[in-house]
């Protein structure tokens, strides 16, 4: 019996390593894909990144501040992102009552003042219904992208690295600027690593493709 609290630790970390995956880990970014489960507080932990976070279920986070005795609750949409800055040791628990998968893209660099996420080709001035700034700093902007069925952008360009996460199925004809077609596909959840590209897109499905889009300024 005195084995049991050993057993049942090595149980918990093999729990949390079935409910967490880490699809990209490059020297700019880790990003992690975090199944949450409700009413279940986490150990005392603090994070020593910056965070882009991107949530793929609305959910409500309560945390804990031991040291300095602080509480805060966050609030969400489904397909919302919101930054989350390095800082203080805590403990966080889902007090909504429903799992929630969050995308942490956690962040390895400072930002570059010669990074720029904009050019002459950018798609938040070429297409802004579609392409929306949700936040921008000196390390990321992070864009929402919504495409509606059969609809099509026009040629743009991504100067910079970017995670890409998908907030739906995605079918996509995407035509580089050499005239090159590619069909892409990925599934609500995914999440993809790109690099800088000249492009336009047409959805081709019968429902909205929508991304949520972290330009890395690194």
């Amino acid at each position: 019996m005195r084995h049991m609290p050993i057993l049942l630790a090595a149980a918990a970390a093999a729990l949390f390593a079935q409910e967490s995956k880490v699809p990209i880990d490059n020297d700019q970014v880790r990003v992690l894909v975090v199944n949450e489960q409700p009413h279940r507080k986490t150990r005392l932990h603090d994070h020593k990144v910056n965070r882009v976070m991107i949530y793929l279920e609305p959910g409500k986070q309560e945390f804990e501040y031991p040291e300095s005795k602080k509480k805060n609750v966050l609030t969400w949409k489904a397909g919302e992102a919101k930054w989350s800055p390095a800082g203080e040791k805590h403990i966080a628990e889902i007090v909504s009552d429903k799992p929630v998968t969050i995308v942490e893209v956690e962040l390895k660099k400072p930002g570059d003042p010669a990074k720029k996420a904009t050019g002459p080709l950018d798609p938040v001035k070429l297409d802004p219904r579609e392409y929306k700034v949700v936040f921008e700093n000196e390390q990321v902007r992070v864009l929402h992208v919504k495409i509606g069925p059969a609809a099509s952008t026009p040629v743009h360009e991504h100067v910079l690295n970017r995670v890409v996460a998908y907030l739906s199925d995605q079918k996509l004809r995407v035509t580089s600027s050499d005239g090159k077609s590619d069909i892409v596909e990925h599934k609500a959840g995914d999440v993809s690593w790109g690099g800088p590209a000249k492009h336009k897109e047409e959805n081709l499905n019968s429902t909205p493709f929508e991304v949520m889009v972290v330009e890395l300024k690194m």
